[in-house]
């Protein structure tokens, strides 16, 4: 009875599909596999395609799904795709909520997904390209120009370094990992 449609979305790769799953007469949300088009917080690189697919593929395909949709994607990479998020709108206190949040399942070897369509809308910045701290962030106003933009600056956004945990690097110092690291 569940019912499925495939909606091509090429942009990440020139074939990628993502997969739109209901049942009718179900009170449980529909559901959406969105592979590497749209994650918790972020969108896929432009691998073999293009922003302007990029746009329609979030905007037209996926955008227009019921708003309920609970979004499956194909990576865990929530925590990362939403301090960027907090980079882009740092006044943003959807994102600085969802972000502590984000850390604490992380915390907790606890999964981020699913999130729904509803919820991404209001801090996954690829759907906030109208919105006027993204046009601020980016100098652009054209939402494709903004969203081209912005997947550029994701792809050279650097994750904050972690400090080494003291007694980790202490072990090292002493050689107590030594016997783990030797070759064979």
């Amino acid at each position: 009875a569940i019912r499925v449609r495939c909606l091509f979305t090429p942009c990440h790769t020139s074939g990628h599909m993502c997969y739109f799953m209901w049942e009718d007469g179900s009170p449980d949300a529909p559901a959406l596999f969105s592979g590497d088009t749209l994650f918790v917080g972020g969108c896929g690189k432009f691998f073999e395609g293009t922003a302007e697919q990029m746009y329609t593929n979030l905007t037209q395909i996926l955008g227009a799904l019921p708003k309920e949709t609970k979004v499956f994607c194909g990576h865990e990479c929530t925590v990362r795709n939403l301090k960027f998020a907090l980079k882009v709108e740092p006044e943003n206190e959807i994102v600085k909520k969802k972000l502590a949040w984000a850390k604490q399942r992380d915390d907790e070897d606890l999964p981020t997904v699913p999130s729904t369509l509803q919820e991404e809308f209001l801090y996954n910045p690829f759907l906030r390209v109208t919105e006027e701290p993204l046009q601020k962030f980016t100098g652009k106003m054209d939402p494709v120009e903004v969203l081209r933009t912005l997947r550029t600056e994701k792809d050279n956004f650097k994750k904050p370094k972690e400090r080494p945990n003291p007694q980790a690097m202490l072990a090292f110092d002493w050689g107590l990992f030594s016997p783990f690291l030797e070759k064979k």
